[in-house]
């Protein structure tokens, strides 16, 4: 009867990452996607590069959804053209004003 050692916790936690990584199957991504996510990486840093000098209230939140969109490229959840296109637009339009309900003349 083999001793086994005993593993801290943190090299149990460890251990357990990368067995899971090791499960879990690369994804192979076709030339069509790779040419549709460096296009789209290029947009979105355009957008971020040109938003720089922009003002306004919508434009911090609107530089931060760029920035999250290129840290996340890799998940497999990505947002359809339509919605793309929004983010990449979303620092240069101003959102419209808001209605007060301010009765003065």
């Amino acid at each position: 009867m083999a001793i086994t050692p005993k593993l801290t916790p943190l090299q149990q936690i460890e251990a357990d990452r990368l067995a899971r990584a090791a499960e879990k199957p690369k994804r192979e991504f076709s030339e069509e996607e790779k040419a549709l996510r460096k296009d789209r990486v290029a947009k979105a840093k355009d957008a971020l590069a040109r938003s720089v000098g922009a003002k306004g209230e919508h434009v911090a939140p609107a530089r931060a959804a760029l920035k999250s969109y290129l840290q996340k490229l890799n998940d497999p959840k990505q947002p359809d053209e339509a919605q793309f296109e929004t983010l990449i637009q979303a620092p240069f339009t101003a959102p419209p004003k808001k209605k007060t309900n301010d009765r003065r003349f």
